[in-house]
């Protein structure tokens, strides 16, 4: 049975382009994936832990090879528990809208909850290895065009990062979707959610 777990990492419900096309591709794949389960982790509605005091000294505990306190043990069970879901899914979807050129803090935050080691990845004489087998889809909502007034290959920090996260923890298999001119009026930003929508509801009966 396939398993989705969803990323939602934009507060504006009812009006985010990222969300309208990440949706669009959750109902075509469960059309073609009648079977399949869906995990929606929406960053702004899920308690993300401060990772502090025992959190961050587990972490270094653990890397040097010692016991985790008692106290250190119970910061880890919400780590633990969001880096699960991940390890879980056969398929990522993330909806990120740009947040000045690059991800939203929320999202930012959860990713350095879960990029542990021998939680996502772990490392060895070979260098860093990722843990996770599963496919992502990034729906990356832009305000703007990336690559008209700003060059993507020197602004773009919120698809690449996504890109370089995603390899830290061993996903390659790495499909991105633009929704992009949402604030360069009504006529672009129906056009360009139009065309993401059809993008994704297209890529999801393939995977």
């Amino acid at each position: 049975m396939p398993h989705l777990l969803y990323v939602e990492a934009s507060p504006r419900k009812e009006r985010s382009a990222s969300i309208e096309v990440a949706r669009a591709f959750l109902d075509a794949w469960g059309e073609t994936h009648p079977e399949g389960t869906v995990d929606v982790l929406d960053v702004w509605n899920t308690p993300l832990p401060d990772f502090d005091g025992e959190a961050l000294a587990g972490k270094y505990a653990a890397l040097a090879g010692d016991v985790l306190s008692p106290a250190q043990e119970e910061a880890w069970v919400a780590i633990r528990a969001l880096a699960a879901r991940f390890q879980a899914a056969d398929l990522i979807l993330f909806a990120v809208p740009m947040w000045n050129y690059t991800i939203p803090y929320k999202l930012k935050h959860l990713f350095d909850l879960v990029s542990q080691k021998d939680l996502l990845f772990t490392f060895d004489e070979r260098g860093q290895n990722g843990m996770l087998e599963a496919k992502a889809v990034v729906v990356n909502a832009r305000g703007v065009a990336i690559g008209e007034d700003f060059p993507a290959e020197i602004y773009d920090h919120q698809s690449t990062y996504m890109a370089t996260w995603l390899r830290m923890v061993g996903i390659t298999d790495v499909h991105q979707i633009a929704v992009e001119k949402g604030l360069m009026g009504a006529d672009l930003d129906r056009q360009s959610r139009e065309q993401a929508r059809a993008e994704a509801g297209a890529l999801a009966r393939t995977l």
